[in-house]
């Protein structure tokens, strides 16, 4: 986790409002709106009864069994759905976001400047720093730069994170502070972006952030704490309606932080981690680790083969369309992967790894084959059931489709993605590379399980807006382009699973989580609008209007339902 900058304390507040105490009790009978349980051979039903945060009843009132004493839950035709889980995403950014300077929905580099300036301005002490910013549809199309950063806070210690936090510009201040000029070379796998005259322009892409690490040292402690980051971000999360989060990258060092919230009460939503590398060895050594009933799970490490796509930095066969000097940049190579998947699979502990690019998916369907290859299956504490994934799996040729099911492989895909992507990836790829790109419907009819996922903060995160991603393929106003492959969106059927049995596959929770069912647990997220029937224009403007986690209310809306 990168340093944060303070957190005003009216913030901390309103946040801490947004997940009010938990219900009395973990006895509830559900009724009052539309019930679609997430189950093929009954997606319906009047009634939901909860004992001891256990569903004990799903069906129709005439069945329903003696209640009496039982709390109700009128949804006053609100929708009751399984609890929506996203599948991938980054809690302490999501936190960290609500602290620092956001650039999202920045139209311009002038508007993004205005804020900076802005920011500044009203936190004249300390570095600034800041993400959101995506230039792809910028009238300057280009990236921001040092200079650009220079003019808006003079003489500051300036770091902005592109949106996908694959990149970031940094001031001249930084630049000097890490040592960095014409004459630096970038690290493997990393790209430090150069003028025409050789001089850095302010942007560091993938390794080559890593030359920041002196600076942070300089820095010194964060002036906000760990604890706070997340329980921001919990409380972002349980507003939107999740009711688990699938926390990629988690840095090891928080693990027992975020293990001791979970006991302490703390963490309203589940939480499902894949620790960084530098955790790997120490989550071998221990094997699978869980607390407070399953609230806090760690069994996954997450690897990293490749960068992004809008940076440049995912890994592909043949050179970008838009910028033929380049392919990508591997982050990993087989000798550094293979053992550490090794490693995993003699300890019980599952692999997520990053791929975007088709070089990336591929390099990493080769080294899952050959470690599973060479630990077999009576070495392996979940024998055949190891349950690897590849995270976003994001740009694949279509005869490489055949990994996901073969090995098997869950792909593990942000819908949100695709629909912001579509205004770039078309140049960057060309259109012979977008038949295997974004490619959720190929995939299920293939039986590959598809997780749904936001990256979060890369996206907004809001589980209204991946659904419509995944099922509409088109952006918030509607625009898809003739070459977006249309037919690569979903039912909503397959949209509900992505977001809530499939994530429950992907953590081994099947059995518990992810459909309304008799004897599951009673996780539920109610929205104003019926996701399934809506017409797909309403679906981004859906509010979560209850959460509920082992049937405990976690989040009731209230008068004020708007979004951060």
């Amino acid at each position: 986790m990168r340093p944060f900058s303070a957190l005003p304390a009216a913030l901390v507040s309103a946040l801490l409002l947004a997940v009010p105490g938990a219900a009395l009790a973990q006895d509830m009978l559900i009724r009052g709106g539309p019930i679609h349980t997430g189950v093929v051979t009954a997606p319906s039903a009047e009634v939901v009864l909860v004992r001891d945060g256990r569903i004990v009843f799903v069906g129709a009132e005439a069945g329903l069994p003696d209640h009496a004493g039982v709390p109700v839950i009128d949804l006053e035709g609100a929708v009751l759905f399984p609890g929506f889980t996203d599948g991938h995403a980054h809690l302490d950014g999501i936190g960290a976001r609500e602290m620092e300077l956001n650039l999202e929905g920045s139209a311009s580099v002038d508007e993004a400047m205005v804020r900076l300036e802005a920011w500044a301005v009203a936190h004249p002490e300390g570095p600034i720093l800041g993400r959101g910013w995506i230039e792809t549809r910028w009238p300057e199309a280009r990236f921001l730069t040092a200079a650009d950063l220079d003019a808006a806070a003079p003489g500051r210690l300036v770091f902005l994170w592109r949106a996908d936090g694959h990149a970031v510009v940094v001031s001249s201040a930084v630049l000097a502070a890490a040592g960095i000029d014409a004459s630096t070379v970038a690290p493997s796998g990393g790209e430090i972006l150069k003028g025409p005259d050789g001089q850095p322009t302010g942007l560091l892409v993938d390794a080559a952030m890593d030359l920041l690490g002196g600076v942070w040292r300089q820095l010194g402690e964060n002036p906000v704490s760990p604890r706070e980051v997340y329980r921001a971000g919990f409380a972002v999360y349980a507003r939107y309606g999740w009711t688990g989060i699938h926390f990629m990258s988690a840095p090891w060092r928080d693990i027992p932080l975020l293990e001791a919230m979970a006991e302490a009460g703390e963490a309203p939503i589940r939480v499902y981690t894949s620790v960084t590398p530098d955790g790997a060895e120490a989550l071998f050594a221990s094997g699978p680790r869980s607390v407070a009933d399953g609230r806090v799970i760690t069994r996954a490490v997450k690897m990293y083969a490749d960068g992004a796509l809008g940076s440049r930095g995912a890994a592909l066969f043949e050179p970008y369309s838009d910028r033929p000097d380049t392919t990508g940049l591997m982050q990993m190579t087989a000798a550094e992967a293979v053992p550490v998947y090794e490693a995993a699979l003699r300890s019980g502990i599952q692999i997520a790894t990053h791929a975007i690019g088709d070089r990336g998916n591929a390099s990493v369907a080769d080294w899952y084959a050959e470690a599973l290859a060479a630990v077999p299956a009576s070495e392996r504490p979940n024998g055949e059931d190891v349950r690897w994934r590849i995270e976003h799996a994001q740009i694949l040729r279509p005869g490489d489709y055949r990994w996901f099911v073969d090995l098997p492989i869950i792909a593990s895909m942000q819908p949100s993605h695709a629909i912001g992507d579509l205004h770039f990836a078309p140049a960057r790829l060309g259109d012979a590379r977008l038949d295997g790109a974004y490619a959720w419907h190929s995939l299920v009819d293939l039986g590959v399980i598809v997780v749904g996922g936001s990256d979060a903060p890369v996206e907004r995160g809001d589980p209204a807006i991946e659904f419509y991603a995944a099922v509409a393929r088109r952006d918030l106003e509607g625009f898809q382009g003739p070459d977006w492959r249309p037919d690569e969106a979903v039912d909503r059927m397959t949209a509900l699973h992505m977001f809530t049995l499939w994530p429950a596959y992907a953590s081994f929770r099947e059995d518990e989580l992810g459909t309304i069912e008799e004897g599951k647990r009673a996780d539920f997220t109610a929205f104003d609008l019926d996701l399934m029937t809506a017409p797909e224009a309403e679906l981004p403007n859906a509010r979560a209007v209850l959460t509920i986690v082992d049937g405990e209310v976690v989040y009731r809306a209230g008068a004020d339902t708007s979004r951060p």
